[in-house]
């Protein structure tokens, strides 16, 4: 008789999530060395330039985070906080009218062409045009909010239309089927399918709509805004602060672009991650 074999152990297999986060760590490895380069060139550029000049043109990167130190939460708290008020009144309401008006092209397509037209009218016009003529047409907020919503709807709008027209043409013949129209087939297919070309354009509206607002605050300062830190430390020659506001605002449009990309995974968990 021959003795038995043992059965070869089969090898474990890692679980969905570990090769999900093995593959974004590795994905995510040559951004980080590329953006430690960037920031050691900054170091060193900046060392180099400011050498000999009593004012930097470009401070180095330390000094820039000594400045953002140096001013603290108490500095920061409310020039964010006003940004992102005007930020976020103008990715709402920039965002919701495109989002319905690239309803309105799918559901009545002779809309098409002044829609885009007005689109393109908002993404070309100049702002350093149009801003001056807002402050003095309206009070308040909302010259911010109008400035902002240019920087956001064109974007938004033609990653709607996309998205709605890139649904399964079956699924519509269904729907055209039971006797629906195309209300009903923009409601029951196109919106669904139409998720992650919206979040797309919603994570690009983020930044945007941030530095929309920083801009806006350029025409006509108020008492706080990361923008009203820009001109004012402009004015007194602080170089290292003008430089960390700027660094400040850049971080929060990329935290925003972060934010709407988790969003975006948990609310079309179907969708590939290429699609938003």
């Amino acid at each position: 008789m021959t003795a038995a074999t043992a059965p070869t152990p089969t090898p474990a297999v890692p679980r969905r999530s570990e090769r999900d986060f093995g593959a974004a760590a590795s994905k995510a490895i040559p951004g980080l060395v590329g953006f430690a380069l960037f920031l050691a060139l900054w170091e060193v550029g900046g060392r180099i330039v400011s050498s000999g000049r009593k004012i930097p043109l470009i401070p180095p990167f330390s000094s820039v985070i000594s400045a953002i130190v140096h001013d603290g939460w108490t500095y920061y708290r409310p020039n964010i906080s006003t940004t992102l008020g005007y930020a976020f009144n103008g990715w709402l309401w920039g965002n919701g009218l495109a989002i319905v008006a690239a309803g309105i092209v799918l559901t009545f397509p002779f809309m098409e062409l002044p829609i885009l037209q007005l689109g393109v009218t908002t993404y070309c016009l100049p702002i350093v045009a149009i801003a001056p003529l807002l402050f003095i047409a309206y009070t308040g907020s909302a010259p911010y909010t109008i400035v902002t919503m240019m920087f956001v709807f064109f974007g938004t709008l033609v990653n709607t239309l996309s998205g709605l027209r890139g649904a399964d043409p079956t699924s519509l013949d269904v729907v055209r089927a039971y006797g629906g129209g195309r209300a009903q087939g923009l409601f029951r297919v196109r919106l669904k399918s139409a998720l992650p070309s919206v979040f797309a354009g919603l994570k690009i509206a983020g930044p945007a709509a941030v530095l929309g607002a920083v801009l806006a605050e350029f025409f006509q300062p108020a008492d706080s805004g990361l923008g009203v830190g820009i001109i004012r430390s402009q004015q007194q020659l602080e170089v290292a602060r003008t430089w960390g506001i700027a660094l400040v605002a850049t971080a929060l449009g990329g935290i925003v672009f972060i934010i709407t990309g988790l969003v975006a995974r948990l609310v079309t968990p179907w969708a590939k991650p290429s699609e938003f």
